[in-house]
């Protein structure tokens, strides 16, 4: 089992920024992906951006060169800088860890963070 414990998030108002912050304990995959999704009222979630072991990053070209992911592996941790932010950022955002290695094995889900964002 994995355990995934957000924090951060809450109100700001447009332009400015937050980070949110997700750490991993129990059975973390060694090579992993860790995701950032977000689900706003009324729309299907989507991917914000990605992080692998190895550092390779993603970001949904909404968020590309607003939102900085990074990860800390000693500490199981994933972290999203946001900033810039706009009232269509505002959503519950979920991290999310997935193994690369073993396609089989579930995904594991953060417990969601509200962000919003005032204009």
């Amino acid at each position: 089992q994995v355990q995934l414990v957000q924090s951060g998030g809450g109100l700001v108002q447009a332009g400015g920024s937050l980070r949110l912050s997700c750490a991993a304990s129990g059975s973390v995959p060694t090579i992993n992906v860790m995701n950032w999704y977000r689900q706003a009222p009324g729309k299907q979630r989507e991917l914000v951006a990605y992080i692998t072991t190895p550092g390779t990053t993603y970001y949904a070209d909404s968020v590309k060169g607003r939102f900085t992911i990074s990860r800390n592996n000693a500490k199981k941790t994933v972290y999203l800088q946001m900033n810039s932010l706009k009232s269509e950022d505002t959503a519950v955002y979920f991290c999310n860890v997935r193994d690369l290695l073993l396609a089989n094995r579930p995904d594991y889900w953060g417990q969601g963070t509200q962000v919003t964002v005032s204009s």
